[in-house]
């Protein structure tokens, strides 16, 4: 299958497609900057070049073309100001939605953010991230044309991964390392038993695929 990943070059996503090439997958990322391109072809993807703060609805629907399934793993990063969290982690996360749409790729998976509440109350930075992927995943799940799952990890560390998880519509709140994140969206993106369920993801004891089959029982 092909995959194209939003924020192809995030810490992430650089691990996702790793493990997307392995599984004889064909992953593509989309950056912003082309001198990433080179990052993500080590990792087995291909470079898509676009930046989705500025980039048309058509224009991302090209990039999406032919794909089996998306996945939204962009964000506005560490030390941005709130702005970036409206146009990016909510904006861009919109855009993303409505391409996949019009290029016909019912399958989303979209990286989101546990406690994430388009009315999250607060002031700071932080809180304007949360209603910003708050809103996000809200429109999303408006979309009756998409096929979307929507994750939650907790607090990310980089960690080696343990592949032992808990993953559930509400897990409680922990660490979880990106490995295993990746890990996840890998097994979600195989699993289209998904669609329809927001899962938050922390570390714990069941093996990922387990983890996965069991929350699509619930």
């Amino acid at each position: 299958m092909r995959m194209v990943i939003a924020g192809g070059h995030g810490q992430i996503a650089l691990r996702l497609e790793r493990l997307l090439s392995a599984r004889g997958h064909e992953a593509a990322g989309i950056v912003r900057d082309p001198g990433q391109a080179d990052d993500l072809r080590a990792a087995g993807a291909e470079p898509v070049v676009l930046d989705l703060e500025s980039a048309t609805v058509d224009e991302v629907a090209a990039a999406l073309a032919g794909a089996d399934a998306a996945v939204f793993a962009a964000g506005a990063g560490g030390g941005s100001g709130a702005a970036l969290k409206e146009t990016v982690d909510r904006g861009a996360a919109v855009l993303f939605a409505d391409a996949a749409e019009r290029a016909g790729v019912r399958r989303l998976v979209v990286v989101s953010a546990m406690g994430a509440d388009p009315d999250h109350a607060g002031d700071e930075v932080f809180d304007a991230y949360l209603r910003a992927k708050g809103a996000a995943d809200a429109y999303v799940r408006s979309r009756a044309a998409l096929d979307w799952t929507i994750l939650r990890p907790g607090m990310l560390t980089n960690d080696a991964g343990t592949g032992l998880v808990a993953l559930a519509g509400s897990t409680g709140r922990g660490p979880v390392p990106r490995d295993d994140v990746a890990a996840v969206l890998a097994e979600l993106l195989e699993t289209p038993e998904t669609a329809g369920l927001t899962l938050e993801l922390i570390s714990g004891s069941v093996p990922v695929a387990e983890a996965t089959e069991a929350a699509v029982e619930r």
